[in-house]
C-alpha cells in the first residue's frame, strides 16, 4: 500500500517498531563507547573495579592493612617492554584503588649495565601511564645498610664466603657435566668460622679479590648435607659478588663489591616499609628465600606476614608474534637492517618496547585499558598482536578526531567547475560525538583521491572511480565522474583525472575520501606517512636462530611501507593545536609528545605525528589499521 506521494505508507505499530529499535541501537552503541574511553580500572562509570575482585582483592583480604604501600622496582638496564605495562598498571593500581601509595625503585646493583637514559626512559613511561610515584628511590641508597645487614648476617652464623669456580659452585648443587642432576654436597667453605667470613668478606670489600674469586653465599641450608628445601632459590644463593667494572654512576668508586637481586630486594621491600610486594609469577620459586633471608635478620616473623611484606605473584603479559627480549631486541638494534636500508632503535614503532609504542601513537589509556580488560590472576595473560590491535583499534575509534588523508594522490580536476571555485564544506570531527567539534573542510576544482580509488579499466566489483563511472565524495554535496585520465609515459602510472561534478551526476555505489588544493587554506598539508606491517614474517620470532643470526632471513621486507607524498586536509592544524583528543592518563598531566597528536584518517588508518616530524616536514605514523587483515588470524 502506498500514499498519494507514491512512498510506501507505515503502520503505527511499524513505526514504533523501528523507534524502538533505533533506540536499542543507540543504547548499544553509546555502551560501546563508554567502553571504549573507560579504563576498567578507573572513571564514575566504571562499573567493576579490577583490582576490588578475584585475584588482587584476594591479595588484600589475605593482609588488609590500612596503609597499603606497593612498589615497581625495575632493572636500569634496558628499556620497558609491553609486559611492564602491566607491572606498572598492577603495583600503582592496587595501591591507589585501597588508597594506599606505590614508590618507584630503581633496583640499581649492577653497575656494568646500567645507563642514564634507561632511568629516565623508565620514569617517564610511568609518569606516561598516568601514575606518580609517591617516591623514588634506589636500591644504592641503601648500599651502607645492606653492608651492614651482610655483616650482621655472617655474624649470626647465616653467610660465609665461597672461593669454588663456578663450576665447583654448580657441581655442589648436584649439576653433573652431563647436564643431569646428582646429590647436592654443601661448600667445601660452609663450615668456616664467623671471624675468617668476616675478614674475608671485608677483603671483598677493600678489593683484595677479583671477580669470581670470592661470592658471598647465605646459608641457606639447615645442616651440611641436607638442602633446605627442593627449591634452587634456597642453595645458598649468593649475596654479594665482585664485579668486573666497580663504577657506580651514583655512588662512583666507593665500592667493589655489589648485592645481588636475591639479597638486596626483600631488605629494601622491608626497609621501604612496603606492605605487599606484588610481583609476576616466575619469581614465586624466590618467595621462601626472601621470606627466609628478612626473617634471619627479625625483618619478618617466621611462617606469617604480619610483620614485613608480604609477596604475592600474578601472571605474566606475553606477546605473540614479537619479541620482548632486551637481549634479542639489543641484537636487532645493533646495527641490523631490517627495511628500507635502515637500522632500528629502541623506539622503532616496529617494536613493542613501551618507548617505540608511545612513538607509533598508542594512547596510555588503550594499553591499561587492554591490561585490565585481560585480568590480572596467576595465570599468564598470552595474547597475540593482532588482540592488541583490536583492543587500541576500538579504543581509538570513539576516542580521537576524524580527518581525511590520502597516502598516494592522484590529481582530479573537474571540468566543469570554474577555476575559482570554492565552497567551504562544515564537517565534524566525529560525526558520532558532536562535542568534539566542527572545521571547515575546502571543496574546489582539484582534488586529490588515493591511487587505489582509480581504476583505468571498469570492473563491476568495483564500486569506485573508474572510466565512465561515478563515485561520491565524503563531505561533498555531489558525486563525480571520470571523463578521461592521462598517464605517465616512463612510470605508466596515472597522474591526472579529468571528472565533472554536480547534481546531474549519477550517484555512485561508494564515497571515497579527498583533499583539496586551496593554497588560502594551506590545503593540502604535505607529510609522509609511515606504515608499519609484522617485523618478522613468522608468526613464533622467538623461536628462530638468534645465536647464529638466523632471524635475519625471516625479517619482513614490508614491515615499513612508506607514502612519501600523502596529503592531510586542512582540519589537521586545529586537531594539531587541540591534541591530545581526549586528555587522559598521563597526558592530562602534561605528559605529551608529537605522538599525542593523533587521528583516525577516513578509510585509510589510524596516525599519530612521529618524533622527528616537524612544521615543515610532517611524518606520520601508523597506529593501526582500521580493519583486522584477516591474514593476521
Amino acid at each position: 500500500m502506498a500514499s498519494a506521494d507514491g512512498e510506501p505508507k507505515i503502520s503505527k505499530r511499524a513505526a514504533e517498531k523501528e523507534a524502538k529499535k533505533a533506540a536499542a541501537k543507540a543504547a548499544k552503541e553509546k555502551a560501546k563507547i563508554e567502553a571504549a574511553v573507560k579504563p576498567a580500572s578507573s572513571g564514575p562509570s566504571a562499573p567493576v573495579d579490577p583490582f576490588q575482585q578475584g585475584w588482587l582483592k584476594g591479595v588484600y583480604d589475605e593482609k588488609p592493612v590500612k596503609d597499603v604501600h606497593t612498589r615497581f622496582p625495575p632493572e636500569p638496564n634496558g628499556y620497558l617492554h609491553i609486559g611492564h605495562a602491566k607491572a606498572i598498571t598492577v603495583n600503582f593500581g592496587f595501591a591507589r584503588s585501597r588508597g594506599g601509595v606505590c614508590n618507584l625503585r630503581f633496583d640499581d646493583t649492577n653497575p656494568t649495565k646500567e645507563e642514564e637514559r634507561y632511568f629516565t626512559a623508565i620514569k617517564d613511561m610511568v609518569y606516561w601511564l598516568g601514575f606518580e610515584p609517591y617516591k623514588i628511590t634506589y636500591s644504592s641508597d641503601e648500599f651502607d645498610k645492606l653492608y651492614e645487614l651482610a655483616e650482621e648476617l655472617v655474624r649470626r652464623g647465616k653467610a660465609y664466603v665461597c672461593h669454588c669456580t663456578a663450576d665447583e659452585v654448580k657441581k655442589g648443587r648436584g649439576k653433573l657435566p652431563n647436564g643431569e642432576h646428582g646429590s647436592r654436597v654443601a661448600c667445601a667453605h660452609w663450615s668456616r668460622s664467623v671471624e675468617q667470613n668476616l675478614a674475608d668478606f671485608r677483603a671483598m670489600k677493600d678489593g683484595q679479590y677479583r671477580p669470581g674469586e670470592a661470592v658471598l653465599r647465605m646459608k641457606q641450608s639447615k645442616d651440611k648435607l641436607k638442602a633446605y628445601a627442593n627449591n634452587p632459590a634456597l642453595w645458598d644463593c649468593a649475596a654479594y659478588r665482585v664485579t668486573k667494572n666497580s663504577h657506580h654512576h651514583r655512588t662512583g668508586d666507593k665500592w667493589r663489591i655489589y648485592p645481588t637481586y636475591e639479597f638486596t630486594h626483600c631488605i629494601c621491600d622491608a626497609l621501604e616499609g612496603i606492605t605487599h610486594s606484588l610481583c609476576t609469577v616466575e619469581f614465586e620459586t624466590l618467595r621462601p628465600a626472601y621470606n627466609w633471608l628478612l626473617e634471619a635478620l627479625d625483618m619478618k616473623i617466621e611462617g606469617s606476614d604480619e610483620k614485613g611484606p608480604m609477596q604475592r605473584e600474578y601472571g605474566r603479559l606475553n606477546v605473540e608474534g614479537t619479541i620482548l627480549s632486551k637481549r634479542k631486541i639489543a641484537t636487532l638494534v645493533d646495527g641490523t637492517t631490517v627495511a628500507n636500508d635502515a637500522t632500528m632503535s629502541w623506539d622503532d614503532p616496529r617494536l613493542f618496547t613501551l618507548v617505540a609504542l608511545r612513538r607509533r601513537g598508542v594512547p596510555p589509556g588503550a594499553l591499561k585499558k587492554f591490561v585490565l580488560d585481560l585480568g590480572v590472576t596467576k595465570a599468564n595473560a598470552n595474547t597475540a598482536t593482532h588482540t592488541l590491535d583490536a583492543n587500541i583499534r576500538t579504543y581509538l575509534e570513539r576516542t580521537v578526531p576524524r580527518l581525511m588523508l590520502v597516502l598516494d594522490p592522484v590529481k582530479v580536476v573537474l571540468t566543469n567547475l570554474p577555476d575559482n571555485h570554492l565552497e567551504e564544506r562544515d564537517v565534524p570531527f566525529d560525526p558520532k560525538d558532536k562535542e568534539k567539534g566542527t572545521h571547515k573542510v575546502p571543496f574546489t576544482k582539484t582534488i586529490y583521491i588515493d591511487r587505489d580509488d582509480f581504476r583505468e579499466e571498469d570492473d563491476p566489483d568495483f564500486f569506485r572511480l573508474a572510466p565512465g563511472k561515478s563515485v561520491g565524495l565524503l563531505n561533498a554535496e555531489h558525486p563525480i565522474r571520470c571523463i578521461s585520465f592521462s598517464k605517465d609515459s616512463t612510470s605508466g602510472k596515472v597522474t591526472e583525472v579529468l571528472a565533472e561534478y554536480g547534481a546531474d551526476v549519477q550517484p555512485g555505489k561508494a564515497r571515497i575520501h579527498w583533499v583539496a588544493d586551496s593554497p588560502a587554506h594551506k590545503s593540502p598539508i604535505m607529510a609522509e606517512a609511515r606504515i608499519f606491517n609484522p617485523l618478522f614474517k613468522s608468526a613464533k620470532p622467538n623461536e628462530l636462530d638468534w645465536k647464529n643470526g638466523g632471524y635475519h632471513e625471516n625479517l619482513n621486507p614490508e614491515s615499513l611501507v612508506v607514502y612519501p607524498n600523502a596529503m592531510i586536509e586542512s582540519g589537521f592544524g586545529y586537531v594539531k593545536h587541540n591534541a591530545p583528543w581526549p586528555k587522559e592518563e598521563g597526558e592530562a598531566m602534561g605528559v605529551v609528545d608529537k605522538s599525542s597528536v593523533r587521528f583516525q584518517g577516513l578509510r585509510t588508518a589510524f596516525f599519530a605525528l612521529d618524533k622527528d616530524s616537524t612544521e615543515e616536514n610532517v611524518i606520520l605514523n601508523r597506529i593501526v589499521s582500521l580493519k583486522e587483515d584477516t591474514g593476521k588470524k
